[in-house]
């Protein structure tokens, strides 16, 4: 398998012995031109942060808020978006503005995609440091109120953001009213198990193939299963970061629930396709990861792992209806 034609997936599985993508062959030259003019049609507010790494590090974070006049909106708080990867940029997520009418939405690139800095230092990237900049992003934008949605990976960072606030029991007028972890795992080396076997049940049922044949009919059953990777989609993976992305990034992670004596964490809907690479076991792990029981799970039926795209009315409609009763 040619690993520079692959290294711009979504996931990327390396672990000594395997490299694997969970995306479609590219052509990531073609790809990358300028953002598509169809993603600007909501009205929108765009800027800069910086935050810190250290007394002497300063990065810049890119953030997007569409319809800007809803963020402090009491009747419909706003949804803070955390995309995938890690280091796959926020612009894959946009349609979630078609399909959650009236919400104001916070986008922004993580450190190392998209518009925002890439720093070649590998030290400067972790979880707990996202974490840090999601605090930093919200105190700049002045959001008392929000729901979180997590896609992906962002659904990990989402929940890790939940528990360090729970950990520390934040009480600084910032509430978190309810989270979505979309197509999220718990489980970094499960999933990777996950991925193999998935991989090792298509290759019997079509003979011997190509590596971009196997990586395409993976895409085709179990990441969009729609006939062509869709533009915005094939755009963000075309441009995703390379010093701190796909899931080698963070190959040991498995959630853990806040201490003893941490505050509850909020309510949170726990989604994935009927054909997602994130299996239910893995979905099912955030059961023991968080300090309540007050999660629902929903399969979304004939989707993978991006419903957004494959059914945005149903994802939409998932979306909007859950977060909705917490507002």
């Amino acid at each position: 398998m040619n690993f520079r034609r692959f290294y711009l997936a979504a996931i990327i599985l390396f672990r000594g012995r395997h490299c694997f993508s969970l995306c479609t062959p590219l052509d990531y030259h073609a790809s990358k031109r300028a953002p598509l003019t169809s993603l600007r049609a909501t009205n929108t507010n765009e800027g800069f942060i910086t935050i810190k790494r250290s007394n002497t590090s300063r990065h810049q974070l890119s953030y997007r808020i569409a319809r800007p006049m809803a963020v402090s909106s009491r009747q419909a708080a706003p949804i803070i978006t955390l995309h995938g990867g890690p280091s796959l940029p926020s612009s894959y997520l946009y349609p979630l503005e078609k399909v959650v009418p009236y919400r104001s939405i916070v986008f922004y690139d993580q450190l190392g995609c998209g518009k925002s800095d890439e720093p070649n230092d590998v030290s400067l990237y972790s979880i707990d440091d996202s974490v840090n900049d999601l605090k930093q992003l919200i105190q700049h934008l002045g959001i008392r109120r929000f729901h979180l949605y997590g896609h992906s990976y962002g659904g990990i960072l989402a929940f890790e953001y939940m528990k360090n606030v729970a950990r520390e029991n934040e009480k600084n007028g910032v509430e978190c009213l309810s989270a979505i972890l979309s197509s999220a795992p718990s489980d970094i080396p499960e999933l990777e198990k996950e991925f193999v076997r998935l991989t090792d049940k298509l290759i019997p049922a079509v003979g011997a193939l190509s590596g971009d044949e196997l990586t395409e009919l993976f895409r085709i059953n179990h990441q969009c299963r729609l006939d062509s990777m869709p533009e915005e989609l094939a755009y963000a993976y075309a441009n995703a970061g390379t010093v701190w992305s796909g899931t080698k990034a963070i190959a040991d992670y498995v959630a853990e629930p806040p201490p003893e004596g941490a505050a509850r964490m909020p309510s949170a809907l726990i989604t994935r396709g009927e054909f997602d690479f994130v299996s239910e076991d893995s979905v099912l792990g955030w059961k023991r990861a968080f300090n309540h029981k007050f999660l629902r799970f929903k399969t979304l039926e004939g989707c993978s792992h991006h419903g957004l795209y494959e059914n945005g009315p149903l994802y939409g409609e998932t979306i909007n209806s859950y977060i909705t009763e917490y507002d």
